[in-house]
């Protein structure tokens, strides 16, 4: 009720904004004068609104950038637009022989925006304090932490794992000398931003951080809006933000002054099979399993016939593309995991020759005293993953396999979820996903392996890709777990899930406006779109 009471507010200020513009035209010389040194005054500042308003605030040792730039914070590695690992903080990093201890090397020209030094000491007191907290940022793997000099610390593991060094890229660094129990609401950081507002619920404004060592961003204030989609649209109409983030529904509609940027995501939404027979209980006394999913026959066949062009065009207006795996088109993906989709007659024959058939007449097929029946939970409030539940069970009808979808809360999806199909959304630029995803050390916990799949030699290839020094390297491994050319993870091996579409990241941005060149972006937390936010710059 909040946000629509914010959005209906956020509608009726563009509203008055006009009958106030309007007022002043009453002083046609006064007005021009005005408007002139507004328009250039506006050269240098942006309004967003492109949702996700952290609720936990800015502290990225409670989890503040994992999905887009810290903004305010600098990080000791960065990703560039291709995703390659490039130096921020760092000046370079070694790793020893048996891959625990990580040297970094930093530069000795860093500042925070109150003007203080940045130094090793911040980085060991930032890893520690998010060891400490025990939040999202999972760094337990960490044994110990060292300030060596001034400009060098040390990481020791317990054990080698290469995707540590994804902890580097996404964690900004805090100052000791500053931090304290309000630092989420009041970050300092060596970002290319500085925090100048915050009004929760409505808006943040930042402006440039004069302190910034790296390229100095073209725009010195901008400020965030928090409205709903539709204020979100409304404000873009009235030509009141120069970026907003939309969803495909409203994609077909023009906004004269802006353009549509669709950019590609592995924001992926997919079904997760129950991948064992039904007869045992977690922990907390949830059934696990399901005898229906746990045929492969039955897995492969919903994978090989789903329409996932039908998905793309139906449920996201276009701006889609097809999922084959989590982790599609990024460094470690393997596209020998494609698969011609759309082929019912193939699944229909998979199913026969498994021993399904429809012995009754009803329609559902049947093996033994097994039905091909099953239920697909979603969350109850998300309407593109409503859409997908229904149009997947939709299609699912003509192989003779009965789906019935029921939305829920999470907190009885979490009762559900270990014995029956669930529609879920993933999609990070750390490979370490995929392993919390597939790997049998994670079933059950979490939302992770909530199918109890496990395939030893899947789970060998993960050992070999966490204990690799060398990137390239793990990167074989991680392709190999989705398929070796015998067995894997993906759908020409096992298929515990049936991964949908990669969803498109829509906004609409002002003529004009350069966004840069956007990656992959990951799921949809945080601000992905801001990752390269000192690029952008007026063309015109």
């Amino acid at each position: 009720m909040k946000k629509k009471v914010l959005g209906l507010i956020a509608i009726m200020t563009i509203a008055f904004s006009f009958v106030l513009a309007g007022c002043t035209q009453s002083k046609p010389e006064q007005s021009s004068e005005k408007d002139a040194n507004s328009e250039e005054k506006k050269k240098d500042e942006l309004v967003l609104s492109i949702e996700g308003e952290p609720e936990t605030g800015f502290d990225p040792t409670t989890g503040w950038g994992r999905y887009g730039s810290p903004l305010f914070q600098s990080t000791l590695l960065k990703r560039d637009h291709d995703l390659n690992i490039v130096n921020d903080l760092a000046t370079g990093y070694e790793v020893s022989e048996d891959g625990k201890v990580w040297t970094v090397k930093l530069r000795d020209d860093v500042k925070f925006s109150d003007g203080n030094p940045l130094t090793a000491e911040d980085v060991k007191f930032t890893f520690e304090t998010a060891l400490n907290n025990g939040s999202v940022v999972d760094l337990s793997i960490v044994e110990k932490i060292e300030a060596v000099d001034e400009y060098t610390v040390t990481f020791t593991l317990k054990e080698a794992q290469s995707t540590f060094i994804n902890s580097l890229v996404v964690t900004g660094i805090v100052p000791k000398h500053a931090y304290g129990k309000d630092y989420a609401e009041n970050p300092i950081g060596s970002g290319p931003y500085q925090l100048v507002q915050w009004d929760k619920g409505q808006q943040l404004i930042v402006k440039a951080n004069p302190e910034y060592y790296d390229k100095k961003p073209y725009f010195q204030k901008v400020t965030f809006l928090f409205l709903t989609e539709d204020a979100t649209f409304a404000a873009a109409q009235a030509g009141e933000v120069d970026v907003a983030a939309i969803p495909a529904s409203f994609s077909k509609q023009e906004v004269p002054g802006m353009r549509l940027v669709a950019v590609k995501s592995v924001d992926n939404r997919g079904i997760v099979f129950p991948y064992v027979k039904s007869g045992e209980e977690t922990e907390d006394g949830y059934p696990i399993g399901h005898d229906v999913t746990a045929d492969p026959a039955i897995r492969h066949a919903i994978n090989i016939a789903v329409d996932r062009q039908a998905l793309i065009d139906g449920v996201l207006e276009g701006y889609g593309s097809k999922a084959y795996t989590s982790v599609d088109h990024l460094p470690w993906w393997n596209p020998e995991t494609v698969f011609e989709d759309g082929d019912v007659e193939g699944a229909q024959t998979l199913l026969e020759d498994a021993g399904w058939k429809d012995t009754d007449g009803d329609g559902i097929l049947e093996k033994g005293s097994l039905k091909a029946e099953f239920s697909l939970y979603y969350p109850a409030d998300d309407a593109i993953r409503q859409s997908l539940a229904i149009a997947v069970a939709d299609m699912m009808k003509p192989l003779g396999i009965n789906i019935t979808v029921e939305g829920a809360s999470w907190d009885k999806i979490e009762q559900k979820m270990y014995s029956n199909a669930v529609l879920m959304g993933w999609g990070s630029h750390d490979p370490h996903e995929m392993y919390n995803i597939y790997s049998s050390k994670f079933a059950g916990i979490d939302y992770y392996n909530i199918g109890f799949y496990k395939n030893d030699k899947v789970d060998a290839y993960f050992e070999k890709a966490l204990t690799s020094t060398d990137s390239e390297e793990a990167n074989e491994y991680w392709k190999k777990a989705q398929w070796d050319g015998t067995t894997g993870l993906s759908v020409k091996g096992d298929t515990p899930w049936a991964w949908l579409v990669n969803i498109d990241h829509l906004y609409l941005v002002k003529d004009g406006l350069d966004i840069g060149k956007q990656r992959i972006q990951p799921h949809g937390h945080g601000w992905p779109v801001t990752n390269n936010l000192e690029e952008w710059k007026w063309t015109e």
